[in-house]
């Protein structure tokens, strides 16, 4: 028996709507002045998008930390760094930090996976409102909502991602632009 709704297509079709869904959502809500970006170890994924960030949207979001749920004080792996590098990011300075209780209470909160969602939810007793994921931001038709983690893979996998993170960067910066003052 083949099950279909778990299948790359079925999430393929459900993207366009979870996108709508997390884009209508957003712009119900007030426009958040305190963002926490979230991912496990917080030296691949979410410095990527924090400093990118920075530099696209600045007039979009005035606060904005960001978090790991594992490891304190780490750097970014060498092809984090230079994969950041080609999208003008520079991680150099960068290290980890965990998240806090005085970081959970941002205004929003994204993460790169739904078990990071349900996680901080859970541990910082967090609406799932205010945790979004930053895969359902994401403009093209992409198999999963997950934003994957490179850590210990190849440089052409750290390209990958952070190409995706900027497109999501993209739309998630536009989104917030047009959200409510």
């Amino acid at each position: 028996m083949i099950y279909w709704c778990g299948s790359a297509a079925h999430r393929r079709l459900l993207h366009p709507l979870r996108r709508r869904k997390a884009v209508a959502a957003l712009r119900a809500r007030p426009r958040p002045a305190a963002l926490l970006v979230v991912c496990h170890g917080n030296i691949c994924r979410s410095p990527a998008r924090g400093r990118a960030a920075r530099s696209r949207g600045r007039a979009v979001w005035h606060r904005r930390a960001l978090g790991g749920l594992i490891g304190f004080n780490r750097p970014a792996p060498a092809e984090a760094l230079a994969a950041a590098e080609r999208h003008r990011v520079n991680l150099s300075d960068h290290r980890s930090t965990l998240i806090t209780a005085q970081l959970a209470r941002a205004d929003l909160i994204i993460v790169m996976d739904p078990t990071q969602r349900r996680h901080i939810c859970e541990r910082f007793g967090r609406r799932p409102a205010d945790v979004i994921l930053l895969g359902d931001f994401d403009p093209g038709p992409v198999e999963t909502r997950t934003i994957r983690d490179p850590v210990d893979q190849r440089r052409d996998v750290f390209d990958e991602v952070y190409a995706r993170i900027a497109r999501c960067v993209q739309g998630l910066a536009a989104v917030l632009a047009g959200a409510k003052s």
